[in-house]
């Protein structure tokens, strides 16, 4: 399905605003994203992030801090304490809706944030962090010319990428408190470090230091190229899926809900015009059309898993045929292509007629020390594999509405 929009309780009673991004099937790991120190989590990168790993069958809550996006509260009664309370909270309702995050994703100052409220989600494996501080403090350097006004005056608004925040004395004695060193060496958890040495932000040196202090297993991804809020597609795109890969090793595939490996679903997910997520049994991608045409290209199109399937299931039946009858077949290599036209040699209701058909081909290459009658029974074989059979057999299809009251069921 699509993000769902979702509003959740703060510690403080605020309502935040929150999006789940959910794959189709049942998720093998829940993960939370609290995002950079004055953004939301409508950012771009946070999208690409949470919908790459939507892909791997990961569910992804990504929220807005009290006070910015959607959600309520005065930004200017926050500070980094609150943040962090803000991202238990969203654990907590992970925990009593869905399940509790294995996985906590924090970029820039968020970064810090979940390092800070790590050991406060119990449940939590593994922790992520993209271009973040190892000091809350350092934001301070983002309006570093009025940090002496606050002290003396209270408050003071400041522009911070074009937009107006007014900062409050209580936000620099807050952050001034902040010792990350020690959670990061007491953290107990697999931690991936991604930074770009090129980040004009929050320097290289945070990077190295959160990493040093951290105990194994830890990770590091350099971001090379790459700005403070990963704008560019391609640099957010490496990212995740970088984050996506390290994040299946330490927290997934271990769902005991999983589909039964007989059933498929798939459910949209709300990017571009055609992008699915799919669950084959405990497996998860997403199907997508090409650029071409209006996609993404962030997966197969229908039409190429179909002949995916095809290829698989004639490659495993040719195998298995050839291990009991003891043939020496080393490998089965096999290209295929679906074409739609105009055939005549495809028989009709209505002789002489030509009419709109499709066409699946199929070539296959045997490779060993194989006789001509091993190569026939193996050709053979190959039009018995059961999609083989299916494509060309009559199946029905069964198709019944799923009633689902959407108000009943928020």
């Amino acid at each position: 399905m699509a993000a769902k929009e979702i509003r959740f309780q703060s510690a403080d009673g605020k309502q935040l605003s929150a999006l789940l991004n959910r794959p189709a099937g049942v998720p093998t790991a829940y993960a939370i994203f609290a995002h950079c120190f004055t953004c939301g989590k409508d950012i771009p990168s946070a999208r690409i992030i949470a919908e790459t790993l939507v892909g791997q069958g990961i569910a992804v809550l990504r929220f807005d801090f009290t006070g910015l996006g959607n959600s309520d509260g005065e930004f200017s009664n926050t500070n980094f304490s609150s943040n962090v309370d803000d991202l238990v909270a969203a654990a907590d309702f992970l925990r009593a809706r869905e399940q509790a995050p294995s996985l906590l994703i924090g970029h820039s100052l968020g970064g810090a944030a979940v390092l800070a409220a790590a050991s406060r989600i119990p449940e939590s494996k593994a922790v992520a962090t993209i271009g973040a501080p190892c000091d809350p403090s350092h934001i301070t350097n983002l309006f570093s010319d009025h940090v002496d006004e606050i002290s003396e005056k209270g408050q003071v608004s400041v522009s911070l990428a074009g937009r107006s925040f007014t900062i409050k004395r209580q936000f620099l004695e807050d952050v001034s408190e902040q010792v990350l060193a020690p959670l990061i060496g007491q953290l107990h958890k697999a931690l991936l470090v991604m930074h770009a040495p090129t980040d004009q932000t929050v320097g290289i040196e945070n990077a190295a230091f959160i990493f040093g202090q951290a105990k194994h297993p830890k990770s590091f991804i350099s971001l090379d190229g790459a700005d403070h809020l990963l704008k560019r597609r391609a640099d957010a795109q490496f990212a995740a899926q970088m984050l996506a890969a390290w994040a299946m090793r330490h927290t997934g595939g271990d769902s005991h809900d999983a589909v039964s490996a007989e059933t498929v679903l798939t459910a949209e997910t709300g990017a571009g015009r055609f992008q699915q997520s799919l669950a084959l049994g405990p497996h998860h991608l997403f199907a997508d059309e090409p650029r071409a045409i209006g996609g993404m290209d962030s997966g197969p199109s229908p039409s190429q898993l179909l002949l995916g399937a095809l290829g698989a299931c004639t490659a495993m039946t040719v195998r298995l045929y050839a291990q009991r009858k003891k043939i020496p077949l080393q490998s089965v290599d096999i290209a295929l292509a679906h074409s739609r036209g105009h055939f005549e040699n495809i028989e009709v209701a209505c002789e002489g007629t030509r009419v709109p058909s499709e066409i699946i081909d199929r070539k296959i290459q045997f490779t060993g020390e194989l006789t001509p009658e091993n190569r026939k029974n193996l050709l053979e074989i190959a039009d018995k594999c059961p999609v083989h059979r299916t494509l060309t057999g009559s199946i029905p299809i069964r198709t019944v509405e799923i009633f689902v009251n959407d108000a009943h069921n928020s």
